[in-house]
């Protein structure tokens, strides 16, 4: 359904699309939706690296999504991550997933879109409140046994840690990914003096999608009224 969508929205614009759409839609679904464009946030990004659980990894997703982040970048050489729509609860539909199949292209493309890319360390002096987030920030996190590998650690711009203060060593990977994610995706709304960054061309196109995907035969729909 997605591909479909997107092939409509290339074809015949976001705007459109949203006009054909909105009379199906409650004006509160439509102010819903508008109230969580507003709030998006395509300068922080989430990554993970060969993820172990499928469970907890599917739930990063859902932790993601909820802080209001655009992005989640998976770093795996095969494709095992599961975006489960029963773990997810419906957070895989709302947020891209961009899958790589090394570290290293991963943080080039990144770095290329103006980012800076630091990975979660346990033991790393750096902290959340540490790091800089006056330009676009991703942080990349490991699974829950290995943590990251050497490589992507020597691909990041730095490290940074998150305290702990029991005998546990580590926190779970979506836990670790709310902890770290919810105060980063904060510290830089507060730079930003907004609550989302999306350009207006990015955020008339979620718009349009949003809209199909709250609809039940939104293609269909579509078609009939291009004519297509």
């Amino acid at each position: 359904m997605t591909d479909a969508i997107h092939r409509i929205i290339e074809r015949h614009g976001a705007d459109a699309v949203c006009a054909a759409l909105a009379p199906i839609l409650t004006p509160e679904r439509i102010a819903r939706i508008d109230q969580v464009l507003a709030a998006r946030l395509a300068s922080v990004v989430t990554m993970v690296e060969d993820t172990y659980d499928p469970r907890n990894a599917a739930a990063t997703i859902r932790t993601t999504e909820a802080i209001g982040l655009g992005q989640l970048h998976v770093v795996e050489p095969a494709e095992r991550f599961s975006a489960s729509h029963g773990v997810t609860m419906g957070a895989h539909k709302w947020i891209d997933l961009v899958r790589w199949p090394a570290i290293e292209p991963a943080v080039q493309a990144l770095h290329a879109r103006g980012f800076r890319v630091f990975a979660t360390l346990p033991g790393a002096s750096r902290t959340i409140e540490d790091v800089d987030v006056t330009t676009p920030i991703a942080v990349a996190f490991g699974n829950e046994h290995a943590g990251l590998t050497p490589e992507a650690v020597a691909a990041c711009d730095g490290a940074i840690g998150v305290p702990m203060y029991g005998f546990t060593e580590s926190f779970n990977l979506s836990v670790t990914v709310a902890l770290v994610m919810t105060r980063i995706a904060a510290r830089r709304r507060a730079v930003l003096g907004r609550l989302g960054d999306l350009d207006d061309q990015r955020l008339r196109e979620l718009r349009a999608r949003w809209f199909a995907l709250k609809i039940r035969g939104a293609v269909g729909i579509l078609e009939r009224a291009f004519g297509t």
